[in-house]
């Protein structure tokens, strides 16, 4: 008979491959919203408008259960739009306290859209409430029972003004739009959510028995591991301030306990690369770190372990499988309209790799794939594909 941990950790993982179904490229960005519930921790995503981030929370929350606040900030957002009115009866008593129900202080997933334009009042009151769990207010002073915020913003802040609040984030991730060769699947996926069928969901129980057993983990025999790692890091000029170094154990605790391991080993030093504050300083810890997280491996939170550990690597093997699969698949000579739309896919695929990899870096599959695809594009004389390719 399964304990009561190995079923709340398989409940949250099929209700976690149930939200991201659907979901193109956005499978990593579900996995670490219940990374850093666990962990008690909080989710920053930074990408451009209309990558999905608010449907991505949207479902992650919805299969966890609990209560949910959105919210979109603005420069012009007021206080009382995030934390509730000021009760009116009280204040005739002159006392000042706000009515927080169904506001942000009574949720237990959040996620706050363009979370560096509130104005100080605001992300004043949001440090203490994401770093203590506590909202005060006026004579109001509550606990709260967050769980995790997810924060997400167009870039990161260049204020300096805003790093200490941009801190309380301790994972973070960076999304970018569906690449091209990927675009039937973002229809595909996109018009599923329409009709779609109920999701399967866990409960917050099911999160809280997972979170005590990543609470009591015992991570003294990763933690040599894990020095090891940090120093790689400073050598190749990527430093994590102390408190991200200490905190980043918790991610790790909770991938372990995700994965149903009550000792986290090797295999779960992953989470570190998420610690990482920037997005440039995240490639280089996948480059530095790749020997260290070469054993990466987590059942329950799959793609956001291999977009960790492998990064571009990851990418280039999806890409070339992609193009190669779609090479076997050309329309006959025949079929001028079938011919042109798969041109235009290839032309996809090149500009991928284009964007994504310097010539002089491109993996071996890539090299071979970009020849052919060239090939290709360049023997339809006169076409633009040419120059894409080329």
């Amino acid at each position: 008979m399964a304990s009561s941990f190995e079923s709340a950790a398989s409940s949250v993982r099929d209700a976690l491959a149930s939200a991201g179904r659907g979901l193109v490229e956005r499978e990593a960005m579900v996995e670490l919203v219940a990374l850093s519930a666990v962990a008690g921790e909080h989710l920053l995503v930074v990408g451009p408008p209309g990558t999905a981030k608010s449907e991505a929370v949207r479902r992650t929350a919805r299969v966890l259960g609990g209560s949910y606040f959105e919210y979109l900030l603005g420069r012009f957002t007021e206080p009382s739009e995030l934390f509730g009115p000021v009760d009116l009866r009280k204040l005739r008593e002159g006392i000042v306290a706000t009515e927080t129900q169904g506001m942000l202080p009574e949720a237990e997933v959040a996620f706050l859209d363009e979370v560096f334009l509130g104005s100080t009042a605001i992300l004043n009151t949001l440090l203490g409430l994401l770093n203590e769990r506590t909202f005060r207010r006026g004579h109001t002073r509550m606990a709260c029972p967050l769980r995790v915020c997810v924060g997400a913003s167009n870039a990161l802040p260049e204020d300096e003004s805003l790093a200490a609040f941009a801190d309380r984030f301790l994972a973070r991730i960076f999304v970018e739009p569906v690449p091209d060769p990927r675009l039937e699947e973002l229809l595909a996926g996109g018009a599923s959510l329409w009709g779609e069928a109920e999701a399967r969901t866990t409960s917050l129980a099911s999160l809280d028995v997972i979170a005590q057993a990543a609470r009591e983990a015992d991570l003294s025999g990763v933690r040599p591991h894990l020095a090891h790692a940090l120093r790689t890091l400073r050598a190749a000029g990527v430093a994590l301030s102390d408190r991200r170094a200490v905190k980043v154990q918790k991610l790790i605790a909770a991938a372990a306990a995700l994965a149903g391991r009550r000792t986290p080993g090797t295999a779960d030093l992953w989470p570190l690369v998420y610690a990482v504050p920037t997005k440039e300083a995240q490639a280089l810890a996948r480059e530095v770190l790749r020997d260290v997280l070469a054993g990466a491996e987590n059942a329950a939170l799959p793609a956001a372990a291999l977009e960790a550990s492998a990064g571009p690597l990851a990418r280039a093997r999806r890409i070339a499988s992609a193009g190669q699969a779609l090479l076997a698949e050309r329309p006959g000579d025949d079929d001028a309209e079938a011919l042109s739309a798969w041109r235009l896919k290839l032309e996809g695929v090149a500009r991928e790799m284009d964007a994504g990899f310097a010539p002089d870096s491109l993996p071996e599959d890539l090299k071979v794939l970009r020849a052919e695809v060239a090939g290709v594009l360049t023997s339809g004389a006169g076409s633009s594909e040419v120059e894409v390719a080329v």
